[in-house]
């Protein structure tokens, strides 16, 4: 039997703890194993245990007491190197989105999600998945399209790649896309293929980084 996802909760709100923990009662393959209201509290729990009963995931909320979530990602990458961190925040600023990630996060998602966007983006990021909050997604890139310089898209990526990055941000699958953009799914892997290859990245989390790492927008705006 496969064993379920260990989920480390860093929430400071009770309340929201509680839908979250009457949430995962209801998964059979997520397992909620400890949940604590800041980050010094969790990281000093990391500290006393094996590496073997590290969390799959850090389920991380940013605006916490003292530490915030964001201050404490290095720090919960270096003690756990092998557990994902996933945002869950009412932040949707795009600083602290590409902070998050630029960071290490593989993925994030707004509180206003619903629990079952919540569930599906914990198995999507063991499934080697970034989950983006749909509402971020538009938004950064969104952003990213109006302060691309003009005649650089071809320079960087095709105008099709372009569109499969745009929907991939949206949080659509590759089949979804195939089917939106009226191609072959292998066609869509390919094109995200080469998207990843020529960012230099792993997941789409990590190129939009990488667009912002090579001056495409500016956060200072």
């Amino acid at each position: 039997m496969t064993q379920p996802i260990k989920i480390m909760l860093v929430e400071d709100n009770r309340d929201y703890r509680d839908v979250i923990d009457l949430a995962l009662e209801d998964t059979e393959d997520i397992e909620l194993c400890n949940e604590f209201g800041t980050a010094e509290i969790a990281l000093r729990s990391i500290e006393r245990i094996a590496q073997s009963e590290a969390p799959d995931i850090v389920l991380l909320d940013l605006n916490l007491p003292g530490m915030s979530g964001l201050d404490a990602i290095p720090y919960f990458k270096q003690l756990i190197p092998n557990s994902k961190i996933l945002i869950l925040s009412q932040s949707d600023a795009e600083r602290d989105v590409l902070r998050a990630i630029s960071l290490g996060a593989a993925g994030y998602l707004l509180k206003s999600a619903s629990l079952d966007e919540i569930t599906t983006g914990i198995r999507d990021v063991i499934a080697g998945g970034s989950p983006l909050d749909k509402t971020v997604a538009r938004f950064i890139l969104g952003v990213l399209k109006k302060r691309i310089p003009s005649g650089e898209i071809p320079q960087l990526l095709t105008e099709r790649e372009m569109d499969v990055l745009s929907l991939l941000g949206e949080g659509l699958v590759k089949k979804q896309i195939a089917a939106q953009l009226d191609i072959g799914y292998t066609t869509v892997d390919t094109h995200v293929g080469n998207i990843y290859e020529k960012l230099g990245v792993k997941n789409a989390p990590a190129a939009i980084n990488q667009a912002h790492r090579r001056g495409l927008f500016d956060l200072s705006e």
